[in-house]
């Protein structure tokens, strides 16, 4: 039920036009301008955020929460008696040392090779943290859980790059504590993995921890301890509280303040495309305006008789002020139900398929956050409202005398 006579009267006013087609036409065109500004909002923010969860997913796929290591990047003698007093810290869920190191890969035989980081793990906690099984190609050669002394897993692109396949043996050359000359060691390709993210399957190779120790000469030492969290968003906290309980010389680094280039990057590019996005939305306020200020003029002497009735030069503008926002209003709301009908195809369907080659889904990623979609009506909201302003102005300058006898 309408409450107010200016409202009532502005919805007869959009339902009986006199100029016909060309005015149902204009009051079209503002519509479907909006309507498309909000749809390509909701569909583009779906999209990006999307992404942003799916490479927030690969990343934790492959690394831990928090990283634990010493400031002077000495090698880390006491951990075990590091992880029994993090043992009862209630927001830790496991924990794993690990072994960094650099070598040159290349396979048995050829002379060609590709730089890796080698990282020595406890295979069993290192897949109760990551689950390096679910990463891992079709005939992978791990057995019990492990990795074999002379074992290795090597990321799919460096795979490729050297052109082996599981079960055929590579060449590891690293550096040497004890003289310039590199040490070699030979490795059986054990497993492969695909992690999804590029960075990751072009760079590690996971070996056994005491195999690592032996390369890279740690005599019983690891690099760091590889934590995991009951919830991966306060990472960044839990890492300051971990730094304040164990204090120098050990320091902690988060997989967010690891990637906070890659996500800021992200972030930002996500407000940029909100912001040229909502400049569709701006367009169409254009029509809106133009729209109202055609039905002002065309009741003009409607506008006289009103006046002349005791409406007030306020009332009168804000019955025109309502036309824009119930323009603006429903071209929001089919925009919304529009975008999010594509977005949920987009999700649930394969609509469009994606190169593998180029991009490392085979399809639109897309995830829906309401906090998104309460941005795009605000966004839209303000927009109609600055947009009724103007033909409200102008109709309240109209003269009554004026009005009866030009409309």
């Amino acid at each position: 039920m309408l409450k107010t006579p200016e409202l009532f009267i502005a919805c007869r006013y959009l339902k009986a036009r006199k100029k016909g087609f060309f005015a149902f036409l204009t009051t079209l065109i503002a519509i479907g301008g909006t309507t498309l500004g909000v749809c390509a909002l909701v569909i583009t923010l779906a999209v990006m955020s999307g992404f942003q969860r799916d490479i927030r997913s690969k990343i934790l796929g492959i690394q831990p929460h928090i990283y634990l290591s010493r400031v002077d990047g000495a090698v880390f003698d006491n951990y075990k008696e590091i992880i029994n007093e993090l043992r009862g810290v209630q927001y830790i869920k496991s924990m794993s040392p690990y072994i960094f190191g650099q070598s040159i890969i290349k396979k048995q035989g050829y002379t060609t090779g590709t730089g890796a980081l080698i990282k020595g793990i406890d295979y069993k906690a290192e897949d109760s943290m990551i689950d390096i099984k679910d990463k891992l190609l079709p005939d992978s050669l791990i057995e019990k859980n492990t990795i074999s002394k002379n074992g290795i897993i090597l990321g799919s692109e460096i795979a490729k790059s050297i052109n082996v396949n599981v079960g055929e043996y590579v060449i590891t050359m690293f550096p040497s504590q004890l003289s310039s000359i590199p040490k070699m060691k030979k490795f059986q390709v054990e497993a492969i993995f695909h992690s999804g993210m590029y960075e990751y399957d072009t760079s590690l190779a996971y070996v056994d921890i005491k195999t690592a120790d032996d390369m890279f000469s740690f005599e019983g030492g690891v690099s760091g301890i590889a934590v995991m969290t009951s919830d991966f968003e306060k990472a960044v906290d839990y890492a300051r509280d971990l730094q304040i309980k164990l204090s120098y010389p050990y320091k902690t680094k988060s997989w967010i303040e690891m990637n906070n280039n890659l996500f800021s990057a992200l972030k930002l590019e996500k407000i940029m495309m909100f912001i040229i996005l909502a400049l569709i939305i701006i367009v169409a306020s254009f029509n809106i305006i133009s729209n109202t200020l055609l039905l002002s003029v065309e009741k003009s002497k409607e506008v006289g008789i009103l006046s002349a009735m005791g409406f007030s030069k306020f009332s009168i503008s804000k019955i025109f002020f309502y036309e824009g926002v119930i323009v603006s209003s429903v071209g929001t709301v089919f925009g919304l139900i529009t975008g999010l009908l594509i977005s949920y195809g987009l999700k649930n369907f394969e609509i469009f398929k994606l190169p593998k080659g180029v991009y490392y889904v085979d399809k639109l990623p897309v995830m829906i956050i309401p906090s998104d979609i309460i941005y795009v009506c605000l966004c839209a909201f303000v927009i109609t409202i600055l947009s009724g302003l103007y033909p409200a102005y102008q109709v309240a300058k109209l003269e009554p005398l004026e009005a009866i006898k030009f409309g």
